[in-house]
């Protein structure tokens, strides 16, 4: 079976997208890409292992890079050569998932840099 690959979208699409949706990723070239802080080398295999899943899931493949205190994925479409809907989609289902925070009941993680999971922001020069 033949499958024609999903469209590119625009640079200015993908940017609007990002902006109205998905503030903490950024278009880098013809992919899009966000790193998680992360609270030391278990929560980035943590936070990898979940990104993982969720891809599989998808049958969508990002490239990773994990170091001991930060997760930088970056998702494009290989087989149309840039940035599609897909992307975007999988995306926000890593930001929903990642980022995810219980609520009560679930006590979460101890305040305490330790047991910290996912941290905050990287700029885009971190």
């Amino acid at each position: 079976m033949t499958r024609t690959p999903p469209p590119l979208l625009a640079d200015a699409a993908v940017d609007a997208q990002l902006a109205a949706t998905l503030p903490r990723w950024r278009r880098d070239g013809g992919a899009i890409e966000r790193t998680f802080r992360t609270g030391g080398w278990k929560a980035t295999m943590l936070a990898a292992g979940a990104v993982a899943h969720l891809a599989e899931a998808a049958w969508h493949h990002p490239t990773m890079l994990l170091s001991w205190d930060r997760l930088t994925i970056r998702l494009d479409t290989h087989e149309s050569g840039g940035i599609t809907a897909r992307d975007l989609a999988l995306a926000a289902e890593i930001e929903r998932v990642v980022a995810w925070r219980p609520p009560p009941p679930l006590e979460g993680t101890p305040d305490d840099p330790r047991s910290a999971h996912i941290l905050g922001e990287i700029s885009d020069a971190g």
